[in-house]
Formats: structure tokens, C-alpha cells, sequence
């Protein structure tokens, strides 16, 4: 019997945290708890974006999209949410994909069915009704602050310099320890994405731990060239 095939989509909703890898690890390993007896996971996409967009500004989701027509696939999503927080776009995405969506956080419901589509929309509306409360509060605290004097916007490069070079250490330090197996893996000829699933499958941890993703293979990789000067 045929393995059914997903394709991975994440998505993270600001720049930092697309970088940190916040949020992103989470997803991940809903999505393979997800596939457990249900199939193999044959793409990942991910996405960083923010605020209440339509899919013009989404292209890993419209790439995401194009892969499970490509490979027969079904989406699969970690949480409702990172689909969209917005119900319209949400319907349609769901309506006019032209693929099987599925969300791991709710793995026995299916849009396909009039139950499933009911709870969908509900829980859709419930995502963008607390998107829109966590905007309410933010705006809320930015005013009492402004009334207290505070300079908004101005977040002080110098006081995160510190941080950020601790960071970067960190990473070099993992990259270094991997030198030897990616010079493995640069040998056997083996593509990114066939990394992703080479280093999942024997248990190397992501660098905060969890499986990994494209994005953090091609960190890596460039921070391993940075270090070794390896080819591209």
C-alpha cells in the first residue's frame, strides 16, 4: 500500500522570530507527530510574515501549494492559526487551494466533511477574534507608555549587541561540531532537503533541539562554509 505524502507548511509571524527559530520548532514537531501511521513528509516550507495578510504576500504558501499538486499531496499545517487568523482568507484557502488541507493540532478532522468544515470555521473565527484582541492590547500598552514619556521605536542597538554576538557564538560553536558530517553529506552528492531528512532520521538534533527544518539546514551550511570554507 502506496504511503500517503504531506508537504509541511510553518509559518512564524515577525522577522524575529524567524530568525531565533521561535515558534518554528513547535510547529515541526506537531506536524511529525502529525504523520505518525498517516504518511511521509516529502516538502516543507516556511514562512515569516506579519500581520493579517492575503497570498500575494504568502509565496511559501503559495510554493507549499504548488509542491502538493506537484507531488499529490495533502498540507498539513502545524496549528490552525498559522494558516491565517483572518476567516475570509482562511475560506479561501480552503475552498480554492485545490488540495487536501489538514491541521495537526485537530488530526481527525477533515475540511472535507460538512462536521469537520463546521469546526474549521468555528475555531477560524475564534483565531481571528483573539488575533484581533492581542492587537486591542498591544495598541493599549503603546498608548500608556507614550503617555508615561516612554520613546517608542527606539529599542537601543547598543543594549542587544551583546546578545546577538552570545547568539552568533552559540551557532558557530554547533556549526563546528557538525564540520565532519556535512563534509559526509557534501561527498554523497545529497541535496538540502535530502539533509533535512538524513539528520532527522539519525537523531541530530536541530541547534534549539526538536527535528530540522530546510532553513535551519541552509544556516547551518553557510555557517559551516563561514568556518571551513567549503564549497557551496
Amino acid at each position: 500500500m502506496q504511503q500517503a505524502k504531506f508537504v509541511g507548511y510553518y509559518r512564524v509571524s515577525t522577522q524575529r522570530q524567524g530568525v531565533s527559530g521561535l515558534g518554528i520548532e513547535a510547529q515541526q514537531a506537531a506536524v511529525l507527530n502529525y504523520l505518525r501511521g498517516r504518511g511521509e513528509l516529502v516538502g516543507a516550507f516556511v514562512e515569516v510574515e506579519s500581520g493579517r495578510k492575503g497570498g500575494k504576500r504568502r509565496p511559501e504558501l503559495v510554493k507549499a501549494l504548488a509542491e502538493c499538486k506537484r507531488s499529490r499531496a495533502a498540507l498539513v499545517v502545524g496549528k490552525l492559526d498559522r494558516l491565517s487568523r483572518d476567516v475570509r482568507f482562511f475560506l479561501e484557502t480552503l475552498d480554492d487551494a485545490g488540495v487536501d488541507i489538514r491541521f495537526a493540532e485537530f488530526p481527525d478532522i477533515s475540511p472535507k466533511t460538512d462536521e469537520g468544515r463546521m469546526i474549521l470555521i468555528g475555531m477560524a473565527n475564534f483565531a481571528e477574534f483573539e488575533g484581533r484582541r492581542i492587537g486591542t492590547r498591544v495598541k493599549a500598552a503603546l498608548a500608556a507608555a507614550k503617555a508615561r514619556g516612554v520613546k517608542l521605536g527606539t529599542t537601543g542597538p547598543a543594549n542587544l549587541s551583546q546578545n546577538i554576538q552570545e547568539r552568533q557564538a552559540t551557532a558557530n560553536a554547533f556549526a563546528n561540531k557538525l564540520l565532519g558530517l556535512v563534509a559526509g553529506f557534501k561527498a554523497r552528492g545529497l541535496s538540502q532537503r535530502a539533509m533535512v531528512v538524513e539528520l532527522n532520521q539519525v537523531g541530530v538534533a536541530a541547534p534549539r533541539g526538536g527535528a530540522w527544518s530546510l532553513v535551519q539546514v541552509q544556516r547551518m551550511l553557510r555557517r559551516v562554509r563561514e568556518a571551513d570554507q567549503l564549497p557551496a
